[in-house]
């Protein structure tokens, strides 16, 4: 069998790709509340539907050949050398001894900083330089009206299950919309000043009804009157053997009557291309290793929502690929380490460069970084938080 494989490429009539018809009904109602330390205040619920019948869509079992997603390394040429060589060391080590399933918060151990989040790890592989400016360095960033688009989106789709099932429909999400759009601008203020020219621009409710189209892409992508997750919002955090600290948030946590679970990501953006799938599966990987340790649990299905498209990308993973993918990301840290001991972030220039908020700032545009402050004395000083805008998509 081969190293996962990802599945049911969904989009709407007349879209580049299949042009069958999205799937509305994706999980029946047998989904439940399950009591989790890191799930308490998100709202989980309990179904009422009939537990003994099976959950078609995260049921064990085959799933249709796809397109191959394994990880990837594509940093620098020479960090990615040292990534390389240094998984093949960690490899080494772990088929001498298997990892325990520990987590900081269970075992009494004193958890481990920095972090690692998705988020900045898959800035190391995209452009090492990149990572050291918004972990080490801060710099500010601004954000872009697709961003907040997609932080509103996503905030409307979490509370769209604070309702009773029955009310979950299109209007009541899109009722939604103004006051996760208030709500973050009482979070961040500045937000309006730097998206349009005051609250009276004429593009600002033109803008917020432009969320319309990706919640009605959601409705015909399932049914939220057929769902209860066990959680939204999920922080999931847990340590390594090794000592590396992974922290993330999951949008959406499934869990069947039998166990099974299934981790959900909303996009907003546009779905990859099948040769691009490996990196945007990566996130997911990340999600599934952190509950094989959690929980002791392989996710049964993991599921990316592209809401621009109105595709929904899944993939199933296996045990042994999330432990070469837990050696990776140790591979990842080392090489982080290493080029914060020296300074050496190298830029690794590419398309992705013309929406880069540092450009300027790049030697590979004829820029100049700001000088190097050196890896934080205080390791907690390394940013691995992911904002809000990061996780939209």
């Amino acid at each position: 069998m081969p190293e996962g494989v990802a599945t049911r490429r969904t989009r709407r009539p007349g879209s580049r790709a299949s042009r069958r018809r999205p799937e509305v009904s994706v999980v029946s109602p047998t989904l439940r509340s399950v009591t989790d330390t890191h799930g308490a205040g998100h709202g989980l619920g309990t179904a009422t539907a009939d537990p003994a019948t099976p959950d078609p869509a995260i049921a064990h079992g085959p799933i249709p050949e796809g397109s191959a997603a394994g990880a990837s390394i594509d940093a620098g040429s020479a960090q990615s050398e040292t990534i390389t060589q240094a998984t093949s060391d960690s490899a080494a080590a772990t088929d001498a001894a298997p990892r325990a399933i520990t987590d900081s918060t269970t075992t009494g151990r004193p958890r481990r900083r920095p972090a690692l989040s998705p988020s900045r790890a898959g800035d190391f592989k995209q452009c090492p330089l990149l990572y050291r400016f918004r972990a080490i360095d801060r710099l500010p960033e601004r954000p872009t009206r697709a961003q907040v688009r997609g932080t509103v989106v996503h905030a409307v789709l979490e509370r769209l299950y604070d309702l009773p099932a029955a009310q979950r429909s299109l209007d009541a999400a899109r009722e939604l919309v103004a006051t996760a759009w208030e709500q973050l601008c009482a979070q961040e203020p500045e937000l309006v000043g730097q998206l349009f020219d005051g609250p009276e621009d004429p593009e600002l409710m033109p803008w917020l009804e432009s969320a319309a189209p990706l919640l009605e892409a959601y409705f015909q992508l399932e049914d939220p009157r057929r769902l209860e997750p066990e959680a939204r919002e999920l922080l999931v955090e847990t340590e390594l053997e090794s000592g590396l600290l992974l922290r993330g948030y999951i949008d959406r946590l499934d869990v069947a009557h039998t166990g099974q679970i299934r981790v959900v990501d909303y996009k907003t953006g546009a779905a990859p291309r099948p040769v691009a799938e490996a990196r945007a599966l990566f996130q997911m990987k990340f999600y599934a290793l952190a509950l094989l340790h959690l929980r002791g649990v392989v996710p049964t299905q993991l599921r990316l929502m592209y809401l621009a498209d109105t595709e929904s990308l899944t993939y199933e993973p296996d045990e042994a690929e999330l432990r070469r993918f837990e050696r990776t990301l140790d591979a990842i840290w080392q090489a982080i380490r290493t080029a914060g001991e020296s300074g050496d972030f190298r830029p690794n220039p590419g398309r992705l460069c013309e929406w880069c908020s540092h450009k300027a700032l790049c030697p590979a545009w004829d820029g100049t970084p700001p000088q190097y402050p050196g890896w934080p004395a205080d390791p907690a000083d390394v940013n691995a938080e992911e904002s809000a805008l990061e996780r939209a998509g």
